[in-house]
């Protein structure tokens, strides 16, 4: 889709997912295909490694630069990707959180490791109640950041979110797309079904020595990496895959429905346009 609109609009794309960024990581992330990334410029795909540390901070330093450098030759740009917290530094900023010994998020990932997403809601229950209250503990990530800044500041990372939103020198228009929820589901369980005749299991198998790095604790590795370690059955693990997916896919949608200036559309090319085009008139 945001190729079609790309190649409509005579521009280029920057990507917003916190994944395809690693050159390491492609088929487990669902990176475009060489065809696709050819037809249209595209910027944050591959453009990092996984032992480097990529931050929403960081992609909104990059992403600004970009626009800014593509703004002088074209009109507009397309971002599409589904990393809200990327999208929400890109359009509003971000609160400013102090920077964080790399030693400690370190030893949260092993004790994670070691003692499972348990450990992880009972430590964030008992260290930082309003994260907890208020929070995304259902993701591990969020929490594990929760944990390495009250670690670090002795302050909830809730505590930096001022909500003030940065002003930027351009104009946003925010397109959501919708697929009804059979549909969705159909797609996902077809494109896991997908990566792993691709080849999925390979691409983890040789990432597995750097399994412990933030990149690879994501869907569509951890569960593979399980499968390595004897810990679960390979269909079942591809079977988690799709479940681990399907929810990514809900809290997504919440994340993106609270944003109130998005205009949601069918997956139709067309129907996008004509918002675009909206806007401008």
């Amino acid at each position: 889709m945001a190729i079609d609109i790309a190649v409509n609009l005579r521009t280029e794309i920057i990507s917003a997912d916190s994944r395809q960024c690693y050159k390491e990581m492609k088929i487990g992330v669902a990176r475009p295909s060489d065809e696709e990334l050819n037809s249209v410029p595209h910027h944050f795909i591959a453009s990092h490694s996984i032992h480097e540390t990529v931050t929403a901070a960081g992609f909104e330093v990059y992403a600004l630069e970009k626009v800014n450098e593509l703004f002088k030759v074209k009109d507009t740009v397309v971002i599409t990707g589904g990393t809200g917290l990327y999208i929400k530094a890109f359009c509003e900023g971000l609160d400013e959180i102090p920077e964080i010994d790399p030693s400690i998020r370190a030893s949260i990932i092993k004790q994670y490791e070691e003692k499972g997403f348990d450990w992880l809601q009972d430590e964030i229950r008992l260290r930082d109640p309003e994260f907890f209250q208020k929070g995304e503990i259902k993701n591990p990530q969020r929490i594990m950041r929760a944990l390495e800044v009250i670690a670090a500041t002795g302050r909830s990372v809730l505590a930096f979110r001022k909500g003030n939103k940065a002003k930027r020198p351009f104009d946003i228009i925010k397109v959501g797309l919708e697929l009804q929820r059979p549909l969705l589901r159909e797609r996902i369980d077809k494109r896991v079904d997908q990566m792993v005749e691709d080849g999925l299991l390979d691409e983890v198998k040789r990432l597995y020595p750097y399994r412990h790095l933030n990149a690879l604790q994501t869907v569509g590795y951890e569960e593979l990496f399980d499968f390595i370690d004897g810990k679960t059955g390979f269909e079942k693990a591809v079977e988690l895959i799709k479940t681990h997916t399907r929810q990514y896919a809900k809290r997504q949608m919440t994340w993106f429905k609270k944003d109130k200036e998005f205009k949601w559309c069918s997956p139709v090319a067309d129907e996008v346009l004509e918002i675009v085009e909206r806007f401008h008139s």
